[in-house]
């Protein structure tokens, strides 16, 4: 099958599930906290809506485990497949739950399930799109094809915060009261349109490789754990400078920009801008990737998280949307990209292929779940405690400094052939080869 076609149908599925996933977090930064947390003051609701918001994230080194284990023992298309479907079922559920007014304290202890299950899904999803890519690309555009799931990403965020665009325009009742569920059951027909994409697509040939010789792992994670902890644990630390500059614009940004009397409207229309752009910043930083190394571009991108730190709320804290945009143009199209896009296949990189969706899978989702996760709560509960912006300054600053350390140890990896890696790329050279 051509290239193009496998990257499209991990592009498509990345999509929805970061289309899912964004409606949620938008929604918790907007609505959650007086529908299903109403009995708190605004604070506490905020707070507690984000904390939903970030449960998602501890459940998705679960799935990671998981999905990660069935997609190193039966393959990556099957595994993509379901972790589409189940996400998809975790959302419409959440489009349907009652309210807090409806049933009382069983309308949140649902939403956390609901959001559990997305957690578990996505665990699985980013690392089995961007290896169907990877292990498919040829020689010299690696990167380049794997970036294409990545352009989900902003993709899914304008559709969630279009969505929410679209559903802010009703009136507040009607909103409050429905309008509000509308993007999340959109979310089951983008899912039909996902699942047909996937499963028309072929195996990975490098994972077809493995299995004609009889090289599964038969307990991947606990081979990744024993064989491949130093990789995992650098995985997971170039993970923040990525994750906290991101969460911070597209989550925490949107309730605090309101807060500080900017318009609902104009905050999510300065995202969607931001985004538009990182959907063309990705490929090309990919590009760039392909052609000097995965290290220099998450090395200049980590350097120009720690830089932007503290502008990005000076510009924020002047309620003018021109300043708004330039800081969500930094934030997203620019530090994002740098520090995502030579991500995937970075840390698929890590780990040879009999191993390498679990590897990447569990680095990923830990340091989602370890960086990203606890974004909104933590960002709120900073600013309620200082009344200042200093310390979500800071909360950027020093974990992009610790991803910057974590790719400096790494050993470049870009001009490795996968298939034939036996070592993980950062403790060493690669050695004889396991899949010829």
């Amino acid at each position: 099958m051509p290239i193009h076609k496998i990257a499209f149908a991990s592009f498509i599925g990345t999509c929805i599930e970061f289309f899912d996933m964004y409606i949620f977090g938008t929604a918790s930064a907007l609505v959650f906290s007086t529908l299903f947390f109403p009995a708190l003051d605004p604070l506490a609701g905020t707070l507690a809506s984000f904390a939903a918001f970030g449960v998602g994230f501890a459940a998705r080194p679960l799935g990671g485990v998981i999905f990660g284990h069935f997609g190193d023992r039966l393959g990556r298309k099957t595994v993509l497949v379901f972790s589409l479907l189940l996400m998809g079922i975790g959302t419409a559920v959440v489009g349907l739950l009652p309210t807090y007014p409806q049933v009382g304290i069983w309308a949140p202890i649902l939403l956390v399930l609901a959001r559990l299950m997305q957690g578990v899904a996505i665990g699985g999803e980013w690392s089995g799109a961007v290896l169907m890519a990877a292990e498919h690309a040829p020689p010299g555009k690696r990167a380049f094809y794997a970036s294409w799931p990545l352009c989900g990403v902003p993709v899914g965020l304008i559709l969630a915060n279009g969505a929410f665009f679209l559903v802010g325009l009703l009136p507040k009742d009607a909103m409050m009261s429905w309008g509000w569920r509308l993007p999340f059951l959109a979310s089951a027909v983008l899912v039909a349109v996902g699942v047909y994409i996937r499963v028309q697509i072929s195996e990975s040939p490098a994972f077809q490789r493995v299995q004609e010789r009889g090289l599964e792992a038969k307990f991947p994670a606990g081979e990744v754990v024993r064989r491949a902890g130093k990789p995992v644990l650098i995985g997971i630390l170039a993970m923040a400078a990525n994750s906290i500059p991101f969460y911070m614009p597209t989550v925490f940004a949107l309730s605090y920009g309101v807060r500080q009397g900017v318009g609902q409207g104009t905050m999510l229309l300065t995202v969607c801008i931001a985004a538009a752009i990182q959907i063309f910043t990705i490929p090309l930083v990919a590009i760039l990737s392909d052609r000097y190394g995965r290290r220099p571009l998450l090395l200049i991108g980590a350097v120009i998280a720690m830089l932007e730190a503290f502008p990005f709320f000076w510009l924020l804290n002047t309620g003018n949307p021109f300043a708004i945009m330039v800081a969500m143009v930094i934030a997203i199209p620019v530090v994002h990209a740098l520090t995502y896009a030579p991500m995937a296949s970075f840390l698929s990189e890590l780990f040879e292929t009999r191993l390498r969706y679990s590897g990447s899978a569990i680095s990923y989702q830990i340091g989602s779940m370890v960086w990203s996760g606890p974004v909104p709560f933590v960002s709120a509960a900073l600013f309620a405690w200082a009344n200042d912006t200093w310390p979500l300054a800071l909360y950027m600053l020093i974990p992009s400094a610790l991803s910057f350390i974590a790719v400096f140890t790494a050993r470049e990896s870009y001009k490795d052939d996968i298939s034939q890696i036996r070592t993980s790329a950062v403790e060493g050279t690669p050695g004889a080869a396991t899949v010829p």
